[in-house]
C-alpha cells in the first residue's frame, strides 16, 4: 500500500500504531516467559485475525474469545487453539460449537450444572467431547462458582457427563477497575491469585486432573509477579491500553496504540468545538465495569480539551480560551475503554512514523453471538 499522511483519512477513523502495539504484545510476552506461564490474549479487544495471529507468533499458546462467533473468526484464520470465556447456552450456539470443535481446539467455561448438561447432550450426541473449564468467581460477582465447597460438589457433579472433560480453571478479577491505585490493584491479583492456586490445590487433592490454572486482565497483569500453581493468563486490552488504563496507573498514554482520528465541525464559542465523533464512535463508557474512572469521554492529546458531552454524531468539547482549534482541524483522542469503540467500526488503519502503511478489516466486530 502507497504511504499517505494521516491528514488524509477520512474521520472518525480508527489508527492504530503499529510500532506501540508490537512493543505491547513483546513486553507482555516477556512477562508470561519470564514467569514460566502461558499466555492466552483475549482478542475481544482488538477483533482482528492478523493481530492475533502476531500474538501466537510471538509465543502465545492461543487466544481467549467471548463469543462462538468470534472464536469462528479467529479460527477460519488459523488460529489452532481457542478458549471461549463464557458460558455457552443455547441450541444454535451448541451445534455451531460442535462443528468449531471438529476443525480446531476449542475449550469452553461452565459454571453450573445446568449448562453442563446441555452442552454434555449436545456434544455425546454428536459423538464429539469437548473441553470445559470452570469459571470461578474471585470477587467480581458477575459470572463464577464461590471458591469453597461449591466448586468441588460442581466438578462432582459435572465430571460424570459424557462429551465433556475438565482441563481446569479460570478466573477474571474484574473487580481491579474499582480501584485507585496500582497498591489496591496489586491486592486484587494477590487474592485472585491465591484464592486459584488454593481451589487448584483442593482439586489436586481429591484427584482432580487439573491442568490449567487461568488468571488474569491488563489491570492485574501490570503488577503481577508469578505465582505458584497459576500457569495461564488471559489479559486483553494490554495490546492498544486506552484512558481507562491510564486513569488505573496501569499504562502511560505513550503506550496506548489506538487512537480515534476526529475533525472539528464547529465552533460555537471560544469555549466550546464541536468533532465529528459521538456516542457512535467513542461509546458511552467512563470506567471498567461501572466504576468510573476516566474523565471526559476519552483522552484529547495535545490540545486542552475535554469531552463533556455526545450525542449519537457529535462530540461537545470544552475548550481552553487559549486553545486554538479551527473548523476542519484534526484531533486524536485515547478512548476511555477501547474494547467497545473498536466493535463499532469495520476497519482501522495502521500507522507508521505518521504514515498510512495498512488497512485492518475488523472481522470480528459485532459478534457478539
Amino acid at each position: 500500500m502507497e504511504s499517505i499522511p494521516i491528514n488524509e483519512i477520512d474521520t472518525p477513523a480508527l489508527l492504530i500504531d503499529l510500532e506501540r502495539v508490537e512493543k505491547n504484545l513483546q513486553q507482555m510476552q516477556q512477562k508470561a516467559d519470564q514467569y514460566g506461564v502461558r499466555l492466552r490474549p483475549h482478542i475481544k479487544t482488538h477483533k482482528i485475525p492478523e493481530l492475533a495471529l502476531r500474538q501466537v507468533q510471538l509465543g502465545a499458546c492461543g487466544i481467549t474469545a467471548s463469543k462462538v462467533s468470534e472464536a469462528e473468526v479467529m479460527a477460519r484464520a488459523g488460529i489452532g487453539d481457542i478458549f471461549i470465556a463464557n458460558q455457552i447456552v443455547g441450541f444454535q450456539k451448541l451445534k455451531r460449537l460442535v462443528e468449531l470443535s471438529r476443525k480446531t481446539n476449542v475449550a469452553v467455561g461452565l459454571d453450573g450444572i445446568a449448562g453442563a448438561r446441555r452442552l454434555s447432550e449436545t456434544f455425546s450426541a454428536a459423538g464429539a467431547t469437548i473441553d470445559y473449564l470452570i469459571e470461578v468467581n474471585s470477587g467480581l460477582n458477575r459470572c463464577g462458582v464461590l471458591p469453597g465447597r461449591e466448586i468441588i460438589a460442581l466438578i462432582k457433579a459435572v465430571q460424570p457427563l459424557p462429551g465433556i472433560k475438565f482441563r481446569g480453571i479460570f478466573t477474571h478479577a474484574g473487580q481491579a477497575y474499582g480501584k485507585t491505585s496500582l497498591a489496591e490493584v496489586k491486592q486484587v491479583s494477590q487474592f485472585e491469585s491465591r484464592t486459584m492456586h488454593e481451589i487448584a490445590e483442593d482439586l489436586q487433592a481429591l484427584r482432580f486432573n487439573v491442568q490449567t490454572v487461568s488468571v488474569g486482565s491488563t489491570p492485574t497483569m501490570k503488577v503481577w509477579e508469578g505465582w505458584p500453581g497459576i500457569n495461564e493468563i488471559r489479559p486483553g486490552t494490554y495490546i492498544f491500553n486506552d484512558a481507562i488504563q491510564v486513569a488505573l496507573q496501569v499504562a502511560q498514554p505513550e503506550a496506548c496504540a489506538l487512537t480515534v482520528l476526529a475533525t472539528v465541525v464547529s465552533r460555537p464559542d471560544s469555549g466550546r468545538a464541536v468533532i465529528d465523533a459521538g456516542s457512535k464512535v467513542l461509546a458511552l463508557d467512563k470506567g471498567g465495569h461501572g466504576v468510573e474512572t476516566a474523565k471526559g469521554f476519552g483522552m484529547v492529546l495535545g490540545r486542552q480539551a475535554v469531552i463533556d458531552r455526545l450525542s449519537e454524531e457529535h462530540g461537545i468539547m470544552t475548550v481552553d480560551p487559549g486553545e486554538h482549534l479551527a473548523v476542519g482541524d484534526c484531533i486524536r483522542i485515547i478512548p476511555n475503554h477501547v474494547c467497545p469503540v473498536v466493535n463499532l467500526f469495520d476497519k482501522a488503519y495502521g500507522i507508521r512514523n505518521g504514515a498510512l502503511e495498512t488497512v485492518f478489516s475488523i472481522a470480528a466486530r459485532g459478534m457478539t453471538q
